[in-house]
């Protein structure tokens, strides 16, 4: 990814303040309506998203980010799905006339058309009718367990150094950015099957919330990251959302942006104020993932997308 793709990622910086404010606010809310009722998939309800988004016909896809593994209620233990993470606020507010979640935690690009243990191929659940799709993908192609797992252990060798950039940058090429490069024709080509399968359907690609400080050095040893790793893992996080922008905007789809109104809501943060779980979690929501209050606030940041963007069906 190129310096003016990564500086792009880094835009809207003087409105973080505001961004951050609105979307406390809104996570609050969402994360009071999603524990007062499941998501529903009835016709639109009074006022508000439902009356917007009488008759649509909304299908999630993605992996674990949008699955919500580990946050009640888990409603398919297969694919650690939650009726609380982000598509299921989202329904829930909108009121859609159908609503489908596909998401499954593990998902790959491939699983877009493979089957997933007992989750079938997750675009089989398009159709011509579908009107709106979220899809939140791309954190497995680049192996995010793996370097999650690898940077946690070379964290005990040299807490206060910078591990894990020397293993993925050893020999002069950084490994999770040429990754992240090529994932990208797997992006585009899920966005273009996506249109192919529900060609009326307004696309949304969800991007990944913040995950470690968005400044400073991280919190060893509460979180086991070596602080001089941190300035590494956030950049490679800030590149892969760069990418699914990028992509998004090449092939009629529109980025959602999760990750500027999760700052401040890091893994080093104190459990109340803290959006994303670490490695032991102390509230239920698998390590280094949204707990319930982060995806409600990528619901939030969908729905304010949504709205943004109008309700028109055209790209």
């Amino acid at each position: 990814m190129g310096e003016q793709a990564y500086t792009a990622a880094r835009g809207g910086r003087t409105r973080r303040g505001a961004l951050g404010a609105l979307a406390a606010g809104g996570a609050a809310a969402l994360v009071v309506a999603a524990t007062a009722a499941p998501a529903q998939a009835g016709p639109g309800g009074h006022g508000g998203h439902g009356g917007q988004h009488r008759g649509e016909r909304y299908v999630a896809l993605g992996d674990s980010y949008t699955s919500g593994p580990g946050i009640p209620d888990q409603v398919d233990a297969n694919c650690a799905r939650s009726n609380r993470n982000y598509p299921s606020v989202a329904a829930w507010k909108i009121r859609p006339a159908s609503f489908k979640d596909v998401s499954c935690g593990g998902a790959t690009t491939e699983h877009m058309w493979q089957q997933q243990g007992t989750n079938p191929p997750q675009l089989d659940a398009l159709d011509k009718r579908t009107t709106l799709v979220t899809v939140g993908i791309g954190g497995n192609d680049i192996g995010f367990g793996e370097i999650v797992g690898t940077c946690t252990r070379l964290s005990f060798t040299d807490p206060y150094g910078n591990p894990c950039t020397k293993h993925y940058t050893a020999g002069g090429t950084d490994q999770l950015a040429a990754r992240i490069a090529n994932t990208a024709p797997k992006i585009e080509k899920v966005i273009e099957a996506i249109h192919d399968r529900a060609p009326r359907a307004r696309v949304y690609v969800v991007g990944y919330p913040v995950i470690v400080a968005d400044s400073g050095k991280g919190c060893w040893p509460a979180v086991q990251q070596a602080e001089g790793d941190v300035p590494y893992m956030r950049d490679t996080g800030k590149r892969l959302n760069a990418m699914l922008r990028d992509v998004a905007r090449d092939n009629r789809a529109r980025f959602v942006d999760t990750y500027t109104p999760t700052i401040g809501h890091d893994v080093c943060q104190t459990p109340e104020n803290r959006w994303v779980e670490p490695l032991q979690p102390t509230s239920p929501a698998a390590p280094f993932h949204p707990n319930a209050k982060g995806e409600a606030a990528m619901a939030w940041a969908l729905l304010r997308e949504i709205d943004r963007r109008g309700h028109g069906h055209g790209h």
